[in-house]
């Protein structure tokens, strides 16, 4: 049975991983469909997506774009497409098996079942919950989110996470307005502004396992974004009414 519910994956240079990620997805009970919005590959990441398509008619679709653009672009592209598709449930998600695919089942159900408008895999909600990632990367992870709480006073344990499932409510409330971020600060600011129009709003404990395959997009430029975009998102909010 359909859970109406569309996974949106950002693609670079990832042909190593979503031949695997693919199926992996489609087999889950749930059956969620799978949109993968690849930025101009030059590994062939889209070819191999096209394959995959005509195994699962109906259910895996494609949005080439020219270029990099950026993670959150990526992912706002995803969720215009999916929302005109009358998905109610959206979820975003990483290429690299770094979110577990099964634990889309447990994001869905604190949505669907447990009535929250929005849902959070959490690194950090009980403990610290990361695999192969070296000391001093856990740490600045660890303590980005904990500047945020302090600057924000938003409640999350993982407030950089990018795993997440959205009611499309939260989306068209979020998309109303122009999301400024599209890197690392791109995450933070859509669970800012959920947060912020009093959606309720659940941290899922997970266990995050750092990429095999492929290489990270993480660059200095993007922390910077982030460690800026928390203060520029704090005092614009103190001008901001909840419009819900």
């Amino acid at each position: 049975m359909s859970a109406n519910a569309l996974v949106i994956i950002p693609t670079y240079n990832e042909i190593e991983n979503i031949s695997q990620m693919v199926p992996t997805v489609m087999a889950l009970p749930s059956s969620f469909d799978l949109l993968i919005v690849d930025d101009g590959s030059p590994d062939g990441t889209a070819q191999a997506v096209r394959r995959l398509m005509a195994q699962y008619p109906g259910r895996v679709f494609l949005e080439e774009r020219s270029g990099k653009q950026g993670l959150g672009t990526a992912y706002l592209h995803g969720f215009r497409w999916g929302l005109a598709r009358d998905y109610t449930w959206l979820f975003e998600m990483d290429a690299d098996f770094s979110h577990n695919p099964a634990d889309l089942e447990r994001l869905l159900d604190a949505c669907r079942e447990q009535g929250y408008d929005m849902s959070i895999g959490s690194r950090y909600v009980n403990g610290v919950n990361v695999v192969n990632w070296p000391m001093g990367r856990v740490l600045m992870s660890y303590f980005a989110s904990v500047y945020v709480r302090l600057i924000t006073g938003m409640p999350f344990r993982d407030a950089t996470a990018g795993f997440k499932c959205y009611h499309r409510q939260v989306l068209k409330a979020i998309l109303a307005e122009p999301v400024k971020f599209v890197g690392y600060a791109f995450q933070i600011e859509m669970k800012f502004k959920a947060w912020q129009q009093g959606f309720r709003i659940t941290e899922v404990p997970i266990i995050f396992t750092e990429r095999v395959a492929g290489a990270s997009k993480m660059t200095s430029g993007i922390v910077q974004e982030a460690i800026w975009g928390v203060i520029w998102l704090t005092v614009r909010g103190w001008f901001q009414k909840n419009n819900r």
